[in-house]
C-alpha cells in the first residue's frame, strides 16, 4: 500500500514540474517596443494616404449626403470673318484646275500658229475640264474669232481674251444671292438637299457659318433622322456659332422635324432656318417622293425661300442628272458645289449652268470650317487661269 502511495507522488511531481516549465517561459515574454518613427517612413505613409477627402455635404432636413453638382463649361462661341473676300483668299486652292485652265489653255493659245490641231487640242483641255460638250464649241467658235479678228498674241492678251469667255460662260446676270432675311416676323427658310456622299450635313454646318458671319441669326433642323450621327454632327456645328440645333429622335419623320424647326425659328424670332435633309440617290423614288413631302409640310408655314443642292465636284457630268432630278421635286434654286479644291474639273460650274439655268451660289475650296465661298465668275475664273501664264500678281 505505501509503494502505490509514493508512486502516485512521484507522478504527481513529475507531471506538476512539466507544467511549471511550460508556462513560465510564456510569461517572461514581453512585448517589444514600437520601432521609431523616422521622417521617411511618415512621407511615405502621407504619400501612400493621398489627398484628403472632403466629405460630401449633407442635406439638414433629411440627412441624405448631396453630391454637388459637375461644373460644365460651356463651349466658347466662335464669330467667323465675313465672307467677303473669302473666294480670293482661296484661290490657291484651285490649283489643280489651274493646270487646265492656266497652263493648259494659255499655253495652247500662246502657240505661233493656231491651226486645226491646235484648237481640237483646246476643245478637248475644256471638255476633261467638265465644261460640258456644248458650251465648249460655243467657247471655242467665240475665241476662235476673236483672236482672229483681233490678231491678239501677248500673253495678257490671250489671258482677257478668255477670262472674258469664260466669265460669259458662267452668265454673270444670274442672281447668286442667298434670300435669308426674314420678312414679316417670319424667318427665311432655306432647304438643304443632296445625294449620299457629298459631305451634305458638314456643307450645311458651314453654310450655317457662312450665315452667321454676314450677320444673320441662324436655328438648324436636323430632318436627317437616317443617320444616327447626323443630328449630333450638326448640333456641334451649331453650338460652335451659338446657333439652336432642332432635332427628333432618331428614325423620326424628316417632315416633322422639319415643321417643329420653322415654327421654333419663328417662336425665337431668328433670321433663318436651315434644314437639313437626308442624303438620298436620286433615282430612288420612294426617298424622292418624301423629301417633297417635307417641302410641302415645310409650305404649311409659309414659303421656303431657298432649296439648296449640294454637288460633288468630283461627280462630273453625273452631277447634271442629280440636278435634274432634284429641281424637278424640290424646285433647287442654287447650287452648293463641293470638293472644288481636289479636282481639275472647274468647268463643271459652267456645265450646271448651262444645262439647268440653276445659279452656283457657293463653293466648297477645302475641308476648314471656313472654306465655304460665296460664288462670283470673274473672281472665280481668275482663280481657275492662276498668274504662271501671265506672270501677274495674286
Amino acid at each position: 500500500m505505501a509503494e502505490y502511495l509514493v508512486l502516485a507522488l512521484v507522478l504527481l511531481g513529475v507531471l506538476i514540474a512539466g507544467t511549471v516549465g511550460l508556462v513560465v517561459p510564456r510569461l517572461r515574454r514581453r512585448p517589444e517596443p514600437p520601432l521609431p518613427r523616422t521622417e521617411v517612413d511618415t512621407r511615405a505613409e502621407e504619400d501612400l494616404a493621398g489627398p484628403p477627402v472632403e466629405a460630401p455635404e449633407s442635406d439638414l432636413s433629411t440627412g441624405v449626403l448631396v453630391e454637388p453638382p459637375p461644373v460644365i463649361e460651356a463651349p466658347a462661341v466662335e464669330v467667323p470673318e465675313p465672307t467677303a473676300g473669302r473666294l480670293v483668299r482661296l484661290r490657291s486652292r484651285l490649283s489643280r484646275s489651274q493646270n487646265v485652265f492656266g497652263k493648259g489653255l494659255l499655253g495652247l493659245l500662246a502657240r505661233d500658229h493656231l491651226d486645226e490641231d491646235v484648237w481640237e487640242e483646246i476643245e478637248d483641255s475644256l471638255i476633261t475640264a467638265d465644261v460640258g460638250v456644248d458650251a465648249t464649241r460655243d467657247i471655242v467658235d467665240r475665241l476662235r474669232e476673236r483672236t482672229r479678228v483681233l490678231g491678239t498674241r501677248s500673253a495678257s492678251e490671250l489671258r482677257a481674251l478668255l477670262a472674258a469667255e469664260l466669265v460669259n460662260a458662267l452668265d454673270p446676270s444670274l442672281d447668286r444671292s442667298l434670300r435669308t432675311a426674314p420678312k414679316d416676323g417670319v424667318p427665311a427658310v432655306v432647304l438643304v438637299v443632296g445625294v449620299n456622299g457629298a459631305g451634305k450635313t458638314t456643307t450645311c454646318g458651314k453654310i450655317a457659318r457662312v450665315l452667321v458671319a454676314d450677320g444673320r441669326s441662324v436655328l438648324l433642323g436636323a430632318a436627317d433622322t437616317f443617320r444616327a450621327a447626323a443630328a449630333d454632327q450638326l448640333e456641334t456645328w451649331g453650338s460652335r456659332v451659338g446657333a439652336e440645333t432642332v432635332r427628333g429622335p432618331e428614325a423620326a419623320d424628316p417632315a416633322s422635324v422639319a415643321f417643329d424647326a420653322v415654327k421654333r425659328g419663328i417662336d425665337t424670332g431668328v433670321d433663318t432656318v436651315l434644314i437639313d435633309t437626308a442624303g438620298r440617290l436620286q433615282n430612288k423614288i420612294g426617298l424622292m417622293d418624301e423629301l417633297g413631302k417635307v417641302k410641302r409640310v415645310v409650305e404649311k408655314q409659309g414659303p421656303i425661300d431657298e432649296t439648296l443642292l449640294i454637288l460633288d465636284a468630283t461627280t462630273g457630268q453625273n452631277g447634271l442628272e442629280q440636278a435634274r432630278v432634284f429641281t424637278e421635286v424640290v424646285n433647287v434654286t442654287g447650287v452648293v458645289l463641293t470638293k472644288l479644291d481636289g479636282t481639275a474639273k472647274g468647268g463643271i460650274v459652267i456645265a450646271v449652268q448651262r444645262k439647268l439655268g440653276i445659279p452656283v451660289k457657293l463653293v466648297g475650296l477645302g475641308e476648314g470650317k471656313d472654306d465655304l465661298a460665296p460664288f462670283d465668275p470673274a473672281q472665280f475664273v481668275d482663280a481657275l487661269l492662276g498668274t504662271e501664264a501671265t506672270g501677274r500678281d495674286a
